[in-house]
């Protein structure tokens, strides 16, 4: 199988995540993906984020009517800070038939060469780099054909649609008390304000 990994703090989980996963699954023929929720971010250590079981819960709700993503609480099981090494390997050891497809965005592939053990991550998947429409690939070159000498890395442009919604912009609006009906799933947006989530 293809199976497409889009990992993130879902800090609340919105419609950009959702769309990049199914473009990503229509434009590389993947069997499914993977909605994968962290479980300690070392990378975030001073922001407060909700309980991984709250985390996942979104995700369950976001998804739950489309049969192409599923939700994985691998990383939330794991217990620990989250390496996404771990996670590629992980997944590898418990479907090692499977080709495996890491989703991300153009403004995260940078960084992931200062991640830990990017040479586990780069061996393990494929990368898909999401490029929105103002962005080229040149814009990428550099980090592209380092990682490609260093790591021998697999790195493909995913292309998506201009999508301007952040979780910190929700989290931003629910706290002044502002509606953020639309920026994602009417099913979370409920679950947020029942439990008082970023107020």
């Amino acid at each position: 199988m293809r199976i497409g990994i889009l990992g993130g703090t879902f800090n609340p989980i919105h419609y950009g995540h959702l769309i990049i996963a199914e473009q990503a699954y229509d434009q590389f023929a993947l069997d499914k993906v993977l909605i994968m929720p962290s479980g300690v971010s070392y990378l975030k250590k001073d922001q407060k984020i909700p309980e991984g079981s709250v985390r996942l819960r979104m995700a369950s709700l976001a998804v739950e009517d489309n049969s192409r993503f599923e939700v994985c609480d691998m990383e939330i099981k794991r217990g620990g800070n989250t390496y996404t090494a771990d996670t590629i390997d992980e997944l590898k050891r418990n479907d090692p038939e499977s080709e495996f497809f890491f989703i991300t965005g153009a403004d995260t592939l940078h960084d992931m060469g200062f991640w830990m053990y990017p040479e586990r991550i780069f061996s393990g998947c494929t990368v898909l780099v999401a490029v929105r429409n103002n962005e080229t690939p040149d814009d990428l070159k550099s980090d592209i054909d380092s990682y490609r000498e260093r790591y021998c890395a697999k790195i493909e442009l995913l292309r998506t649609s201009d999508i301007e919604i952040s979780s910190s912009m929700i989290r931003e609006y629910v706290s002044e008390g502002r509606s953020v009906r639309y920026y994602l799933p009417e099913k979370v947006r409920s679950f947020i304000l029942e439990n008082k989530l970023y107020e």
